[in-house]
């Protein structure tokens, strides 16, 4: 049985975008595994407080990755 750990820094995505998530990730593991996996896959998002997370030695926030999907959409 698959068991899916999605870590996420605080307060940047909506809680429906963690659905979309869940589904998505689900959708994924049963292609792989096939549709008799789906009842047994588990996916668990978890919160990480801001600043107890950090990219290159630097603590990430939300506003910092804000930043960087305002960055992604302009290119």
């Amino acid at each position: 049985m698959p068991i899916v750990n999605v870590k996420l820094i605080e307060d940047v995505f909506t809680t429906q975008q963690k659905q979309q998530m869940i589904e998505k990730i689900t959708e994924a593991m049963v292609e792989i595994e096939g549709e008799n996996m789906r009842p047994v896959t588990m996916v668990y998002i978890e919160d990480v407080k801001q600043g107890d997370w950090g990219i290159g030695g630097k603590c990430m926030t939300a506003a910092d990755v804000h930043e960087l999907q305002r960055a992604k959409k302009s290119a």
